[in-house]
């Protein structure tokens, strides 16, 4: 072996070790510029070591020349210290927490809190309404449907049996002729009197209820004919 290749084979194989150990023991990132003593006091002890092993005169020198080398390579890498996946040398925010996400600098991305998703309005039901203006609805004093009534009722039974249209609540009203008890008694009657005949009429008896609300709400002045005429009602409540 000639004196110029035993001088460079401590250079080549400590920088070769050097560079392959330049790592983090999980090869995530080079060894930080920080750790280039380490690397040159692992430098001189391989290169000494490999010196000696030619000679005890080579074993300074190869030492001096390991540890120059180690102490090179290591200073020349960029480091990953806070392993944020910036290298040290462009990593403008160091020591970011393990797991934050970071821009191209380093730095933590902003955070924005988390939009709300808009709540779906609640669906309005759909209200159809029969009263006593200009047809009326029932006998007098009675839960009767007179045969107008019915055939307004039947000529929205397919409307009413659309898939789309999940229950139909019937409510039934009255004016203020007559006591309260006897109006509720009255109402719920009337209301009940309208879904029987929609379910005879094809209507699934599963969509229909009813109530009944007397005297309570009413949307004219009782005071009139006109008025009382209007309150005496019926609604269908579409969902």
């Amino acid at each position: 072996m000639s004196v110029l290749s035993k001088a460079a084979l401590p250079l080549v194989v400590v920088t070769g070790l050097l560079a392959g150990c330049a790592t983090h023991s999980d090869g995530s990132a080079p060894l930080n510029q920080r750790t280039w003593p380490i690397c040159s006091l692992l430098g001189g002890l391989v290169g000494g070591g490999l010196g000696a092993i030619e000679s005890s005169g080579w074993a300074a020198g190869g030492g001096v020349a390991g540890a120059i080398a180690g102490g090179l390579i290591c200073f020349a890498q960029d480091g990953d210290e806070d392993g944020d996946g910036v290298f040290d040398r462009r990593d403008r925010c160091p020591d970011t927490p393990a797991g934050t996400p970071v821009d191209h600098m380093g730095c933590p991305l902003p955070r924005y809190p988390a939009s709300s998703p808009r709540p779906e309005p609640a669906a309005t039901p759909e209200v159809i309404t029969l009263d006593d203006q200009g047809q009326v609805l029932f006998a007098f004093n009675s839960a009767e449907l007179m045969p107008g009534a019915q055939q307004r009722l039947h000529s929205l039974v397919d409307k009413l049996n659309d898939p789309a249209v999940t229950s139909v609540k019937v409510i039934g009203h009255t004016d203020s002729v007559g006591s309260d008890s006897y109006n509720q008694a009255l109402s719920e009657r009337r209301a009940a009197s309208v879904a029987e005949y929609l379910i005879s009429q094809g209507l699934m008896p599963n969509k229909v209820t009813s109530q009944g609300l007397g005297e309570r709400q009413p949307v004219a002045d009782n005071d009139t004919e006109e008025g009382r005429a209007h309150n005496r009602r019926v609604e269908l409540h579409l969902n």
